[in-house]
Formats: structure tokens, C-alpha cells, sequence
């Protein structure tokens, strides 16, 4: 199958959808156990500033995107408050395709805490205080008891947050520019594909896969979700 692929996509058209992959599984991966913490903080805990942060968890929903973008490169461009800093740690991520996975993992993460905070919420907290009442420690408490019920949620958030950080492309290409084999993916390319005169047929190629990686995520992560309602209704 990745031979036919490999055939039917020109060598820059497959190289940004590896791009595109390699930049959604760092953003996913790399965001998840914070997209957790979030989301388990803003489901159970109660403490100042948890509206302040569900906003601004959820701001890269409302701003447009090139904001976003912008907003990154003044924090972790070379010149920004944070970009000289890391840096002299050896960590550049404007106009790396590092910096294309962070402008992508920012707007995947609402996705992401959204999912799993509706599954934590749908947690019965009966069943942890009922554990707790035979002596398991809280740890203990979330490992065997309310990680494995909001599990189908983390699951659905992060096939979610992988679709969108694929897909994403104003606050990436404001990020870290449109670079051939380095920050181009796959609505990159379709951007530029369509700059020139006949890149019709390369953006349309493009469009084929970025629909087909969509859908099969949208689709998984549906039939996760309804798995997980039948076992939360059955519980």
C-alpha cells in the first residue's frame, strides 16, 4: 500500500504527508500527559484562576489562527522573549519542523482537554471514594480506578488532537514559513501547489490524503466515543 502511495504522489507531495504524520505524532505524543493534567485539574479540582485557565486552554479555538502564529514566533522566534533562551539550549524551533509541531500541538490541545475532561466528568466519583474507603492512596486511586473508566476519552482526544494538528496550517505557516522539506506539510503544500499554474493536480492529490487521514480519525474516534458511552451507562 505505501508503494502505490509512494507511486501516485510526487516526491515532494509524499515527503510533506510524512512531514505532516511526523508533525502530528510529536504534537500529540508531546502534549498528552499535560492535555491530561489539564483536563483532570479543570474536572475535579477547585482553586483560583480555573476559569482564567479553561480560557486560555480553550482560546486557540477562538483566535484566528495567524494569531496564534504570531503569537508563538514573538515568544520562540530567535527574537523573541523565549527564542534566544532556548537557543543557547540548542533548541530552535522557529522555522524547524519542531516549531511546525508546537504551532500544532497549541491547536490540537483544546480538542484534546475537551475530550478527556468529559470522560474524568463522567466518572462516577462514588467508585474512586469507594477505593479510597478500602485504603488504596489517591495515586493508587486514579491508576486502577479512573484512568481505565476515562481512558476511551484519552483515546478519543488524542486521535482527535492528531487530525487537527495534521490539518493545521495558519499558525504553522506563520510560525515557521512554508520551507520544502523542512516546515511544508501537507496543507502547506496544497497552499503553494496552488500558487503555481498546473499545481491543481498536486493540490487536488493532497486534498485526497488529507480527507482520507481525517475521516479515519474522525470515524475511530467516533466509535470510541460510543463504546465509552455504552460502558459508562452500563457501569
Amino acid at each position: 500500500m505505501t508503494d502505490a502511495v509512494t507511486g501516485w504522489l510526487g516526491p515532494a507531495e509524499w515527503q510533506a504527508v510524512r512531514l505532516s504524520l511526523r508533525v502530528g505524532f510529536v504534537a500529540t505524543l508531546a502534549s498528552l500527559p499535560l492535555g491530561i493534567l489539564t483536563a483532570y485539574a479543570l474536572a475535579r479540582w477547585r482553586f483560583p484562576g480555573r476559569q482564567l485557565l479553561n480560557g486560555i486552554v480553550h482560546l486557540p479555538l477562538i483566535l484566528p489562527p495567524v494569531v496564534t502564529g504570531y503569537l508563538l514566533l514573538i515568544a520562540f522566534g530567535r527574537r523573541g522573549s523565549l527564542g534566544p533562551l532556548l537557543e543557547s539550549l540548542g533548541i530552535v524551533l522557529s522555522f524547524r519542523w519542531t516549531g511546525a509541531a508546537l504551532a500544532a500541538a497549541v491547536m490540537a490541545f483544546p480538542l484534546m482537554v475537551r475530550a478527556i475532561r468529559l470522560s474524568i466528568e463522567a466518572v462516577d466519583p462514588r467508585l474512586e471514594a469507594a477505593a479510597a474507603t478500602l485504603g488504596a492512596s489517591p495515586p493508587w486511586v486514579f491508576l486502577t480506578v479512573t484512568l481505565p473508566l476515562m481512558l476511551p476519552g484519552i483515546i478519543a482526544g488524542t486521535i482527535l488532537a492528531f487530525a487537527k494538528a495534521i490539518g493545521e496550517f495558519g499558525a504553522t505557516i506563520t510560525f515557521v514559513s512554508n520551507i520544502p522539506g523542512e516546515t511544508q506539510t501537507m496543507p502547506s503544500a496544497i497552499y503553494a501547489a496552488l500558487q503555481v499554474p498546473g499545481g491543481e493536480v498536486a493540490a487536488g492529490r493532497l486534498v485526497v490524503v488529507a480527507v482520507a487521514l481525517a475521516m479515519a480519525a474522525l470515524l475511530l474516534s467516533e466509535l470510541i466515543a460510543r463504546r465509552a458511552a455504552r460502558r459508562v451507562g452500563g457501569a
